[in-house]
């Protein structure tokens, strides 16, 4: 494993202070992690071995700080928060990795402010709606449902980071806060108007899709590709958290397209 360390920030006239894990050594990389939290510390560790990682927590999901999240009131404190987070890092122009919410938020840095990023990966990114293929909203979903949604294997062992079990208290709290946080930016999702914005991006772009995605159906990559200009599409045998059930094999499609 990459050697790591953990350093405090203080950004958004000091109302937030993350907790940010950096690992690895290399070109940097910003990792933007989906809805349910940091959660995807294996692919952070496999893109770790090729890359200096900086794994940033979405506001309010950091021990100590939870009530950060009162800090920003929509989607645009939260981009705006992300140019200052990258600014108080020395991050000038880093290669951006996100999935699932963590994509449509890297979506609208790299095409807000072109400048911001070097390279994009969108991993199963939320971000765009299609009337025929509606996006399920997982966070009221049924547990039970969640395993065939989210999850090629319905009984792979990291289900226990997303599905909520009242006999653990620290995980149960912990899913619902993150959900919580991040539901307070993403949802409704047709509303945020990122399709009017994609032709912006200038950065190099990689779609990285789960064949198998049933929350965002490969048809979601292909809008993206549709707007993004010269947007390289990649499909691999997974599902929406393929990140938690492949992460050697979505590390190795990253670190292809990056290098």
């Amino acid at each position: 494993m990459a050697a790591s360390k953990e350093q405090t920030v203080s950004v958004w006239g000091d109302k937030v202070h993350p907790k940010v894990k950096i690992s690895g050594s290399g070109q940097p990389l910003v990792y933007l992690h989906g809805g349910y939290g940091l959660i995807e510390t294996e692919l952070v560790d496999e893109l770790a071995k090729s890359f200096t990682v900086y794994a940033l927590p979405h506001p309010g999901l950091t021990s100590g700080d939870e009530d950060a999240i009162k800090a920003l009131d929509d989607f645009w404190d939260l981009v705006l928060y992300y140019y200052d987070l990258f600014d108080k890092l020395g991050l000038k122009s880093p290669a951006v990795v996100g999935h699932s919410f963590g994509g449509m938020v890297a979506a609208e840095v790299a095409a807000t402010d072109p400048t911001r990023v070097s390279k994009l990966v969108l991993i199963n990114s939320l971000g765009l709606w299609l009337d025929e293929k509606p996006i399920r909203n997982y966070i009221v979903t049924a547990q039970t449902e969640l395993p065939a949604l989210l999850f090629k294997d319905q009984h792979h062992p990291a289900l226990k980071r997303i599905v909520l079990n009242p006999e653990d208290q620290e995980g149960f709290i912990r899913i619902t806060w993150a959900l919580g946080c991040t539901g307070k930016f993403y949802w409704p999702i047709p509303d945020k108007g990122l399709k009017k914005r994609l032709h912006r991006i200038t950065a190099p772009t990689l779609l990285l899709w789960g064949k198998n995605d049933k929350l965002l159906p490969p048809a979601y990559a292909e809008e993206f590709k549709k707007v993004i200009p010269n947007a390289k599409l990649e499909t691999l045998d997974g599902a929406h958290m393929m990140p938690l059930e492949d992460p050697a094999a979505v590390a190795a499609a990253v670190t292809r397209f990056l290098k």
